[in-house]
């Protein structure tokens, strides 16, 4: 399995941890403010904030979180918010994606410029890492879905491009524009999904020792820590071997 899937399934482990789950269900309310407020504040009629729903409802965040995050809108709150990703390096050279959302441009800058540098990483200009990613759709089902065929043929149906099941479940890939579509179709066909979102794709893997990838995490949870960092996404690749040590 790539990287990036491994690296989700760390993610997903401490997000069981409650400092960590408070966090998270913070950043994905303020992904629906902010989504509510690009469009409209009924999901169904924004295919942004119905995947950010989605996905807020597939990690657990209570139903009158998500209603207050979608009246936060209404009543004029994340105006000042934009998006802004950074690109970077961290140990031996692997890529680093992040994503943030911020009321201010300069703290957010200042903060992850010097989260990478003291954490052994290198902040580098907009698109220095970009080429090493494709922006695709990504929804994941457990592997009680189905069998690989089942799924791919499911997939495949819906429009997606490609899929990668193992014994840990099913990752189904569609072009960025397409998720919505896509995910509505999988849905019909084999149920709510365990996670659908917008994810950048490595293209190319960095592959990494322990000693590197405990210097990566520590980068990366750094990082996460930050208020305005939605997402960290890096193109690491290790050993099962490696994984099993972290």
């Amino acid at each position: 399995m790539a990287g990036h899937s491994k690296w989700a399934n760390i993610q997903h482990r401490k997000g069981r941890q409650d400092a960590a789950r408070s966090k998270l269900f913070s950043k994905l309310s303020k992904e629906i403010t902010v989504a509510a407020k690009m469009g409209d504040p009924d999901p169904e009629k924004n295919p942004r904030l119905r995947l950010a729903v989605k996905e807020a409802k597939s990690n657990s965040v209570p139903k009158d979180v998500i209603d207050r995050a979608i009246k936060k809108s209404v009543a004029g709150e994340g105006d000042d918010y934009e998006e802004i990703r950074y690109e970077g390096y961290g140990p031996n050279g692997v890529a680093v994606i992040v994503e943030t959302m911020t009321d201010n441009r300069n703290r957010t800058a200042s903060t992850v410029r010097s989260t990478f540098s003291k954490n052994g990483g290198n902040l580098g200009e907009t698109g220095s890492v970009g080429f090493m990613f494709d922006r695709k759709g990504e929804v994941v089902y457990p592997a009680t879905a189905g069998d690989a065929d089942t799924i791919f043929e499911a997939a495949i149906d819906a429009g997606a491009e490609d899929v990668e099941s193992s014994d840990d479940g099913h990752i189904i890939w569609c072009a960025d524009t397409d998720l919505n579509d896509v995910s509505n179709a999988l849905e019909g066909a084999l149920g709510e999904s365990e996670s659908t979102k917008l994810i950048w794709k490595p293209t190319t893997t960095t592959e990494l020792g322990l000693e590197d990838m405990q210097k990566l995490m520590k980068l990366v949870d750094a990082l996460e820590d930050d208020d305005d960092v939605q997402r960290v996404t890096t193109n690491f690749e290790a050993t099962d071997e490696v994984m099993a040590q972290l």
